[in-house]
């Protein structure tokens, strides 16, 4: 055997040495590309999530937004309930005392009529002074209620206050549709009409 040939057998070919190299740097490669794709699939998998976190946050609002939109209608719808309930509760206890106050008005009538015939006639002065205290009692417990005589004799005919159940031919122009006669008194209750004047009227 030749030195050549003794050469050729202790020489390792290069293919073969490079060979445990090659393999290393290919499983290196193997595991750069799982560990991005590892990566690339975890990324698209938290994408996922956020994007289903997003859609949730928002159906969480709108039905945030809906349920505060919906007490919104309630509080108005309750706060108008209970100003309409306390409205007709005063409603209710004007007219009831209105009524009740509506109803001394004929006696307070009977009163100024016998008072009248009283100071027109012989009776005694005792019957006068009590008829008067009776009548002056009555028509101050209906001034501390609210109620109040309408000053009809004289004024100017208005149909928000007086009830003409006459009307008289008058000589001075500046008695032409003015009260010149009052045939029973009219009153209001705080403000408000509760018995028309009825007059007379000229013309």
């Amino acid at each position: 055997m030749t030195q050549e040939d003794i050469e050729k057998e202790q020489a390792v070919p290069e293919t073969e040495a490079q060979a445990p190299e090659m393999v290393h740097e290919h499983t290196s490669k193997d595991r750069r590309k799982r560990k991005v794709a590892e990566q690339a699939a975890r990324i698209k998998e938290l994408e996922e999530q956020l994007k289903q976190a997003q859609e949730a946050a928002e159906k969480h609002q709108e039905t945030a937004a809906e349920a505060k939109d919906q007490y919104l209608r309630l509080q108005a719808e309750w706060d108008n309930y209970r100003r309409r309930t306390a409205k007709e509760r005063l409603e209710l206890i004007d007219n009831a005392g209105k009524d009740i106050l509506k109803g001394f008005l004929p006696v307070l009538d009977d009163c100024q009529r016998a008072l009248n015939v009283l100071r027109e006639s012989e009776a005694a002065q005792a019957a006068i002074e009590g008829t008067e205290l009776i009548y002056n009692k009555l028509i101050n417990y209906l001034k501390s209620r609210g109620v109040e005589r309408i000053e009809a004799m004289g004024a100017t005919f208005d149909t928000d206050f007086h009830e003409a159940v006459a009307q008289f031919p008058v000589e001075d122009p500046e008695k032409k549709n003015t009260v010149i006669d009052v045939t029973q008194e009219g009153y209001t209750l705080n403000g408000n009409v509760i018995r028309y004047a009825k007059v007379v009227v000229g013309i």
